[in-house]
């Protein structure tokens, strides 16, 4: 059995940052690693990830709505018309992570994201980065932080234009996209992303 594996009530084997809390154990089971190839889908999490840096993840989770509703269900076109006013109310809005650098980079990025079109599109040059193969990783420590792949997307999308989208944060983004599966060994989650073999 992998280190840091917990088996819940339920006879599943998860990592213990996802065996205990049920809204993380949550996201965990049904959504975390499952392939996201939409622009729609790819941008959030891009956000997300984003507004997460320095910050823990279940921070953001449970703020997911209210950045959903803050952000205009993180519709690229609407965000990228955000002007000062709109950057005002959301520095006061208590729902969210009230950092003025990440809302800008949120604005920058659907900027980002509207001129990627022309070149396939962000879901598609995102997942240009798929590597060749996995980590297989036995214990958390195992986990990589970044990649060459990752440190590659990062500097990609900063030279078009993206903002707050350093080699860790992508790295983060690539497993929440299923783009690597670093589901630990032994984890009942191991492989079912359908990109990946367990």
């Amino acid at each position: 059995m992998s280190i840091g594996i917990i088996i819940g009530e339920d006879s599943l084997a998860r990592p213990s940052w996802a065996a205990t809390d049920p809204m993380m154990r949550t996201y965990y089971d049904t959504e975390w690693g499952m392939p996201v190839r939409d622009e729609h889908g790819v941008f959030e999490r891009l956000s997300l990830e984003a507004f997460q840096s320095g910050l823990s993840w279940a921070t953001i989770l449970r703020k997911r709505e209210n950045f959903r509703e803050a952000f205009a269900g993180f519709d690229p076109e609407v965000i990228a018309g955000f002007g000062e006013a709109k950057v005002e109310e959301l520095l006061v809005n208590a729902g969210i992570i009230r950092n003025r650098a990440k809302i800008l980079a949120t604005i920058k990025n659907a900027k980002a994201t509207i001129a990627l079109r022309e070149d396939g599109g962000l879901a598609e040059f995102i997942w240009s980065f798929q590597p060749d193969s996995t980590p297989a990783p036995n214990a958390l420590e195992e986990i990589p932080t970044t990649s060459p792949e990752s440190v590659a997307m990062s500097k990609a999308l900063k030279k078009r234009g993206f903002a707050f989208v350093g080699p860790t944060t992508m790295y983060a983004l690539m497993e929440a996209l299923g783009i690597v599966d670093t589901h630990l060994m032994g984890s009942h989650r191991r492989g079912t992303s359908g990109i990946w073999p367990a």
